[in-house]
């Protein structure tokens, strides 16, 4: 007990300022890290590896285990290895969120082009809700979604209401998948998009959000996208953006958001702060 003692006081006294911001900046990377893999499947496995790392320290610390403590150094350098390829979907989804900070290049499409666009997107929503039909639709922003566009049908067709009315009629060839919407033209209809893994749409108090909701979190995930979307069973329009989502929308708060997004930075950043904390619920 003394010697722990005489440890901690020693520990004490070396402690400075210098030691303080040493301990923030590991702290501020542990928060960075457990932020990234929040409400995904990769929070589990951690959670597993914390205990069984816990375990074998007590067992190593107060038990002699020559035979376990060799085991463990053998096994600890492919271990490490390990980890970057066990968690290699929540590294890219953070590389990803840190490249977005960089700063892009302005988009080419006018404000009026825009604006029109957001229209129609609205209009078609909200008679698609109406009639319960339900419908993707992505809008492009700063980054590729090339990708996502070759897996559909390529259209290259001007964004009009009917036309998305079109698209997602119940039984047509096109209205599975995602119709991708860049400035003023439809690239693609019928794309495939990547499932979100996360479990916020399984802790929503009901269950009527499908495949359809999965992939708009999905895509907002792995992109800087906007994803609205209706509900084919409630008729609910739901927008998604940054791996959040929020729902039941009316078209005139619709049309808000989305034109925030579209915005200058300075003008838009009030507005979607106070729209975002609530995207992570089910409302």
């Amino acid at each position: 007990m003394n010697e722990i003692l005489n440890n901690i006081s020693f520990v004490f006294q070396r402690f400075d300022w210098f030691s303080a911001f040493d301990i923030l900046l590991v702290t501020i990377v542990f928060f960075g890290l457990l932020y990234l893999i929040r409400d995904t499947q990769a929070m589990v496995l951690l959670r597993g590896i914390i205990f069984i790392i816990v375990l074998t320290a007590l067992l190593t610390t107060i038990i002699d285990l020559p035979a376990f403590s060799w085991l463990l150094r053998t096994t600890l350098p492919a271990l490490l290895l390990a980890i970057p390829v066990i968690f290699s979907p929540e590294i890219r989804r953070g590389l990803e969120r840190i490249g977005r900070i960089l700063p892009t290049s302005d988009s080419r499409v006018t404000t009026s082009e825009m604006q029109s666009t957001i229209q129609a997107v609205v209009s078609a929503a909200s008679r698609l809700s109406a009639r319960q039909h339900g419908a993707l639709i992505v809008l492009q922003r700063s980054e590729s979604l090339t990708d996502y566009v070759r897996t559909g049908v390529a259209l290259q067709a001007r964004v009009t209401p009917e036309l998305l009315l079109q698209i997602f009629y119940p039984n047509t060839p096109l209205h599975d998948g995602a119709a991708i919407v860049e400035g003023n033209q439809v690239l693609a209809a019928a794309c495939v998009m990547p499932l979100s893994a996360s479990g916020i749409l399984v802790r929503t108090p009901d269950r009527q959000m499908g495949l359809r909701h999965r992939a708009a979190l999905g895509i907002s995930e792995d992109t800087d996208a906007i994803a609205v979307v209706v509900s084919e069973e409630s008729g609910f329009i739901s927008i998604a953006h940054g791996g959040r989502m929020i729902r039941r929308l009316d078209p005139d708060r619709l049309e808000n958001i989305l034109t925030a997004f579209y915005r200058p930075e300075n003008e838009s950043r009030n507005f979607l702060n106070r729209a975002f904390p609530f995207m992570k619920r089910d409302k």
